[in-house]
């Protein structure tokens, strides 16, 4: 009896978040995404997502007694296909739907969003996405900002290591204005560091509609094209925001 609640609340929760009405995102202030959390039990990778305004702002207040700055955003029906697909360059598995109220369920995305892949794209392109690298990011920096002290814990150690470990197995897009310039992001102490995009999704927020151009290369590539007056590389400018200090690297020249 307890299985077939279970399934029946299942599938109503699947149609409900297909057509809420009403639903709600809890975001991060650290990375400006959903926050993520990994469930201690299942050790999902899950996003919160609520029916209620007030249930959503209960729980970041919850949050804000464990020192995360979170907020609340309202989806729009029409948002919510892409919302969803999201969540795979997220790196994220599950749904934790009305958590800490007595509707609470976790639903796998899967469930609710099957995603096909192309086994090949059109004019040679190329899938670049990084969502294990996008995942270990967001859980560093959420745990970053929340610490009162510049000391490093054992946790972000560990997380700053297996994001370094992705970052230089990953392949990422680096992109150049319509006018030919490389863009630049200026820090407060006045260095510069230059973009670069885990996946299309975030070349797009950084665009926003104008016209740019992609290239796509590896983590060993990136010290040979930065700018000459860059300092490193900001992954993700309008998400996650990490900065990674690199040596750009000079061709030699060959021996006459």
């Amino acid at each position: 009896m307890s299985d077939q609640n279970t399934t029946v609340t299942k599938q109503e929760t699947l149609a409900v978040l297909r057509n809420p009405g009403e639903l709600y995102v809890i975001i991060s202030g650290a990375t400006k995404q959903p926050f993520v959390c990994c469930d201690g039990e299942t050790y999902d990778d899950e996003v919160f997502l609520y029916y209620r305004e007030e249930d959503a702002k209960e729980k970041t207040k919850r949050l804000a007694e464990e020192k995360y700055a979170t907020a609340v955003a309202k989806m729009e029906n029409k948002q919510l296909l892409s919302f969803y697909t999201s969540l795979y360059t997220m790196g994220v598995n599950c749904l934790a739907v009305n958590h800490g109220t007595d509707t609470q369920i976790s639903i796998q995305l899967s469930d609710l969003v099957a995603r096909k892949i192309p086994d090949k794209l059109p004019n040679g392109q190329k899938l670049v996405e990084n969502p294990a690298l996008q995942l270990t990011a967001a859980y560093f920096m959420q745990d970053l900002r929340r610490q009162a002290s510049p000391q490093p814990t054992e946790e972000l150690k560990e997380l700053q290591e297996e994001l370094l470990a992705h970052y230089k197995k990953g392949t990422f897009l680096m992109v150049v204005q319509e006018d030919g310039q490389i863009p630049m992001l200026k820090q407060k102490d006045g260095t510069v560091y230059q973009p670069v995009f885990t996946d299309m999704l975030e070349v797009q927020r950084f665009a926003r509609g104008q016209k740019i151009k992609t290239a796509v290369v590896t983590a060993a590539q990136i010290p040979g094209l930065l700018a000459k007056q860059a300092k490193g590389v900001v992954i993700n400018p309008f998400g996650v925001t990490v900065q990674l200090k690199i040596e750009k690297q000079i061709p030699q020249k060959a021996d006459t």
